[in-house]
């Protein structure tokens, strides 16, 4: 039987374990110097007042001060332990969390969005928030029950009583706020993510008049978040004020109470002690009161916990592999068969096909063919279903990508650049060489274009690469792919945004690569990329249809579509609704 998987989590709070113990023993002797007023007041009642003694008042009011000054040092220093408790837990977990957010991205499984970040951070925060704080001041409320209870035990009672009701509050609390908080948080991170959709296809809403449409379904979204705080918000605030009112009634009545067993004789301390009780039955529902008023903390929390925690299980960490040597370009395909990440429905077939360092191989076939998905297989991207991809004999896939990434280019159908620079683009955002970056720009036709600009390559190329035309963004997406001379290069589409000069500078930079022994795949549609390809393979609906040098599979094909054609012709022919040639 396997055993269940530790939370990474848990562990990682485990550790901070040291921070919440130095944290909590501040605490706990600022929460005793909260007796420095009390005593101050006893110690005046009996001594100034009836000695007259000017030096007994001076020195006491030193000693409460320093006791203030000493307290809020211990408040300060409690506040940084817990801040530092914070940084220790992004340190252990920070990087974690995001390389699991972006792996789920790509095996599209939930958890794959800005969301864990967003939570991660409310539960780093919540190290230092009000309610821990609150959690480490309840030792000292024991203590300060403990003092009540030397004072009178009925005092004693009546305290625990008022414990007792303030926990029952906060259990209802607890009841009352936690499902409409727990809605709301979904229903504004939905609300969310519908703008950042309209944000990102804006240019179809504005252009097809979509905006007045698309606003109304977010306010709606926006309608629903808002109306369930609300709703937790006054479920919330009711059992606050019930806190609030109930530590208030709680000093009151064990005033009352003293006095009542003083005037029977039965209280120790006398009427100072009496005052005091009052005060320190105040003090007892304080730590209670503090976790009642920032209850929305502590729900955002257990649920941000609980989407954190969820995502870590579903991304295990990786192991460490042995490091490899270097790749030369050699690929071999062995039974591919392959299906988009959370679906069993298959999207390659049967796939068999090997290249050796510098050939370059072109992929056609009709859309949804399964071109883009085989360039997420030859990249290591997506995970094969069965079968291998390998390079050079190891497992694309399990291939350390940190170790493997300098030596792999690839171009998605979609070109993505990142906010930075054309020379950070370029040079994958590492550390830049000049002289590399200029070699891979003037290998696709972008260089005389960059010096023309007033920064050259420092020039930024704004969000998503907003500055630069689809044509340019391809060419940069391309130069970045080729940096550095890697040893396999997987371009999908490369020229679906490039003119006539495009097209032969990407040919030109396929034959200067090849040269140097780098291997290609390039998915395409278009046949002016075909006079620089050694291989061609054939997809259709999934399946290989056909694999061989360039030019016998062109002969293949173009003897196929003849025999189609001539099948046509002769159906045609012997149809009775054909038309006559004398019609």
């Amino acid at each position: 039987m396997n055993k269940p998987q530790a939370s990474e989590l848990r562990e990682a709070f485990s550790e901070l374990t040291p921070f919440f113990k130095r944290a909590a023993l501040f605490g706990l002797v600022a929460s005793l110097l909260v007796l420095a007023p009390s005593f101050y007041m006893l110690e005046v009642y009996e001594r100034v007042v009836n000695s007259r003694n000017h030096m007994t008042l001076a020195m006491l009011t030193l000693a409460v001060l320093g006791a203030f000054a000493v307290m809020e040092v211990l408040e300060w220093a409690r506040s940084e332990i817990l801040h530092e408790a914070g940084i220790a837990l992004d340190r252990k977990l920070g990087t974690r969390v995001f390389d699991a957010i972006f792996t789920a991205n790509l095996k599209r499984i939930p958890g794959g969005s800005t969301q864990p970040m967003n939570d991660f951070r409310v539960v780093r925060e919540f190290c230092s928030s009000p309610v821990v704080a609150a959690l480490m001041e309840a030792p000292g409320a024991l203590v300060l029950l403990l003092v009540i209870f030397l004072i009178s035990p009925v005092l004693g009672w009546v305290a625990i009583v008022g414990a007792v009701v303030q926990v029952g509050v906060g259990w209802a609390n607890e009841r009352g706020t936690q499902p409409p908080l727990a809605e709301a948080n979904k229903s504004a991170f939905a609300a969310q993510q519908y703008a950042d959709s309209t944000l990102r296809n804006a240019q179809v809403i504005e252009s097809m008049g979509m905006l007045r449409d698309i606003h109304r379904r977010w306010m709606n979204k926006q309608r629903e978040f808002l109306g369930l705080q609300a709703l937790a918000s006054e479920r919330a605030g009711g059992y606050q004020a019930i806190m609030k009112l109930l530590q208030i009634v709680m000093g009151s009545l064990l005033l009352g109470l003293g006095a009542w067993l003083l005037l029977r004789n039965e209280l120790h301390g006398g009427g100072g002690a009496m005052i005091v009780a009052s005060i320190l039955g105040g003090r007892i529902l304080a730590p209670l009161v503090q976790i009642v008023s920032n209850w929305r903390g502590v729900v955002n929390f257990r649920e941000s916990w609980k989407r954190v925690d969820a995502l870590l299980a579903a991304v295990p960490r990786k192991p460490e592999t042995m490091a490899l040597p270097e790749p030369r370009g050699a690929l071999l395909v062995e039974n591919l068969l392959a299906t988009a990440p959370g679906s069993n429905s298959a999207l390659l077939r049967g796939l068999n096909f090997a290249l050796q360092p510098g050939e370059v191989l072109a992929v056609v076939g009709p859309s949804a063919s399964g071109k883009t998905t085989l360039a997420r297989l030859l990249t290591g991207v997506w995970p094969a279903a069965s079968g291998k991809v390998r390079l050079d004999g190891a497992d694309v896939y399990t291939w350390d990508k940190s170790e493997l990434g300098p030596y792999v280019g690839y171009l998605p159908q979609g070109v993505e650049l990142f906010d930075g620079t054309l020379s950070d683009n370029i040079a994958r955002f590492g550390e830049v060489d000049p002289r590399k970056v200029e070699a891979a720009a003037q290998a696709v036709g972008l260089h005389d274009y960059i010096m023309e600009l007033p920064e050259g390559y420092d020039s930024p190329v704004g969000p998503e690469g907003a500055m630069l035309s689809g044509g340019q963004r391809q060419r940069v997406g391309l130069a970045r792919a080729i940096y550095g001379d890697p040893a396999f290069v997987v371009l999908d589409e490369p020229n679906s945004s490039l003119d006539e000069a495009g097209d032969a500078a990407l040919a030109n930079a396929i034959l200067q690569y090849k040269s140097r022994g780098t291997t290609f795949v390039v998915m395409t549609h278009r046949t002016s990329i075909l006079p620089v390809v050694d291989k061609m393979l054939v997809l259709r609906d999934g399946q290989q249809q056909a694999f061989g040098p360039r030019d016998e599979v062109l002969a293949a094909l173009a003897k196929a579509a003849a025999q189609v054609y001539q099948a046509h012709q002769q159906r045609a022919a012997g149809s009775p609704t054909a038309l006559s040639p004398a019609a």
